[in-house]
């Protein structure tokens, strides 16, 4: 019989990787999208034409999702949904905690309810933006000091998750993520936005780029292979919680300087500050230690921050080209 997976949030940029890791396995793939007059599968368009390799459903984590875990009967839920802008959270608080916190809460209500306890395995897509002002290195075991309406959110579904596993018996795991990114990154996104505008800086369509603040440090990893190591956590002998990272981190500003020396760039003649772009509650540093997932699963992360920055370059380059053109 053919495992069933359902994944929400498939139009996202891990939700897309997802979809062709679990594909290349030969899972059925069914994933959950909203009904919206704006067509937003740009990252899945690959997936649907010309030949319909997954399934996708109408519905949305603020509403009845339980009807459409009943009747898919999924083996796999892959939670990557979410209002996933952390500054924006700040602005719409009550929104990020229905669809980021209750919003996991209805699917394991309704695994509980469907009589799928024992067949549906439950994934949760946590966020290092747990972690907040807790010094790094972070791992599974350090204490979580959200500083945003988004991690905030994302703390109380993991607790969730925990709970449901302990007390009732699901098969729940959490997976925390430090930053990953891709080609397939929203255009929002402080990484995206620098290399959009560097790129658009070089090409001379862009006569410089603002940003917030540039003392952030991030640890970023590429949005494939932590997918690969959601599959992992998904399958492992036991629901469990764990950090996925590079142990690699670096400063926004670090970030700009690579961006723009490859495209050789002085960052320091285009870059400008604003601080609208910070937010009300900054996290000043963030870096993973995946020495669990290593150890347990075996996991590994295989593209490096100067690949990640190449890939996006180049994509971004590939696009901006073609729009010129």
């Amino acid at each position: 019989m053919t495992t069933r997976a359902l994944i929400t949030g498939i139009t996202g940029q891990d939700g897309s990787y997802l979809a062709e890791l679990l594909l290349e396995k030969g899972y059925e793939v069914y994933g959950i999208v909203r009904r919206a007059s704006v067509i937003s599968t740009e990252r899945i368009n690959h997936l649907l034409f010309p030949e319909e390799k997954i399934n996708l459903v109408y519905g949305d984590l603020g509403g009845d999702i339980e009807s459409l875990i009943h009747d898919i009967k999924p083996d796999f839920i892959f939670n990557m949904a979410s209002m996933s802008h952390v500054k924006v959270s700040f602005d719409v608080p009550i929104y990020t905690l229905d669809i980021n916190a209750i919003g996991p809460t209805r699917i394991l209500e309704a695994i509980r309810h469907s009589g799928l306890k024992g067949k549906t395995r439950c994934y949760q897509a946590s966020s290092s933006e747990m972690y907040g002002m807790s010094p790094p290195p972070q791992d599974e075991t350090t204490p979580f000091h959200p500083c945003s309406p988004y991690g905030i959110a994302k703390l109380a579904a993991y607790w969730m998750v925990r709970n449901y596993r302990e007390g009732y018996g699901i098969f729940a795991a959490n997976g925390i993520l430090m930053n990953h990114e891709s080609k397939r990154r929203g255009e929002t996104f402080v990484t995206k936005k620098i290399v959009r505008g560097a790129v658009r800086i070089k090409l001379n369509k862009q006569k410089d780029l603002v940003l917030g603040n540039l003392n952030a440090k991030r640890d970023w990893g590429h949005s494939r292979d932590y997918c690969k190591a959601i599959i992992a956590i998904a399958h492992h002998t036991e629901p469990d919680d764990f950090v996925v990272a590079t142990g690699e981190h670096l400063s926004i500003m670090t970030f700009v300087q690579r961006v723009f020396s490859r495209l050789d760039l002085d960052w320091k003649q285009f870059v400008k500050y604003d601080e609208r772009y910070t937010r009300p509650k900054e996290v000043p540093e963030l870096c993973g230690n995946p020495a669990k997932i290593k150890r347990v699963l075996g996991w590994e992360p295989e593209i490096r921050i100067d690949g990640l920055i190449e890939e996006m370059i180049s994509g971004v380059m590939d696009e901006e080209l073609h729009a010129r053109s």
